[in-house]
């Protein structure tokens, strides 16, 4: 049983624009992006939203068979790395997908993991990373997974290759 909680904005129980297959979405609250066209404009606010335990979000979560997996969104999810991580290993312990996105680019999240452990541990547990902010200019609405062109749709293989080309230690 997990104590800890999450503060989010809400929770979409089956989506099929957020990763691959059927999703889970939870949509934390707090996001210091503020990129304007943000289609999650009520997640900004730190305070906003509500307090749910994780267990409770994870239950519901198990008792839905279809679902592929689960997808943390925003808001921006590695606000609350910490606590995410106590519900990303129970998602991965039932051998599901964790799709994490972030308005943050996968090299300043490797940067912000020297200060933070619980954001290398989210990375490691995420499957697929959608990462960069929205930029309203990039707007694309032909990619999958992305609003805009200069976000990017990051697999655990291509993370690694980013981390070789920055020398950085695997």
């Amino acid at each position: 049983m997990v104590a800890a909680k999450l503060r989010i904005s809400g929770i979409e129980e089956e989506s099929i624009v957020d990763g691959p297959g059927i999703r889970y979405v939870v949509f934390t609250q707090g996001c210091p992006h503020q990129c304007i066209g943000c289609h999650n404009p009520e997640t900004h606010v730190l305070k906003g939203g509500y307090e749910i335990p994780i267990q409770k979000i994870f239950d519901v979560f198990r008792d839905n068979s279809l679902l592929s997996g689960m997808t943390f969104s925003g808001g921006e999810p590695f606000l609350q790395a910490k606590n995410l991580v106590s519900l990303a290993r129970l998602v991965k312990q039932m051998g599901k997908t964790l799709v994490t996105y972030t308005g943050y680019t996968y090299e300043r999240l490797l940067k912000l993991g020297q200060y933070n452990p619980s954001i290398i541990q989210l990375l490691e547990f995420t499957d697929i990373l959608i990462d960069g902010p929205f930029e309203i200019e990039q707007r694309n609405l032909q990619l999958s997974f992305c609003g805009s062109s200069n976000q990017r749709v990051l697999t655990q293989l291509d993370r690694n290759k980013i981390k070789k080309q920055l020398n950085w230690i695997i």
